[in-house]
């Protein structure tokens, strides 16, 4: 370890040292549960790929209908 390898280390409380592990193992485990998601979709036939698709879509269309009506809901409290 050079000397300002060192000095930084030193300079970082240990509380900076555990959220640092914490966050790697948290880090960690979310890979992995993203790697196992993802060759999930990789077995997914055509036809649930098609599937997956339209809830997808539909589940878009939802989404951008509850932000228009909450936009809307927000205009009328601040008349």
């Amino acid at each position: 370890m050079s000397a300002s390898e060192k000095k930084r280390a030193e300079w970082l409380d240990a509380g900076f040292w555990e959220r640092l592990d914490r966050l790697e193992g948290r880090h960690q485990s979310v890979q992995a549960k993203h790697d196992s998601a993802r060759r999930g979709l990789e077995r997914l036939t055509p036809n649930e790929l098609q599937e997956l698709r339209q809830a997808w879509q539909r589940y878009c269309e939802v989404i951008a209908e509850l932000d228009e009506t909450t936009a809307e809901f927000e205009a009328l409290r601040r008349v």
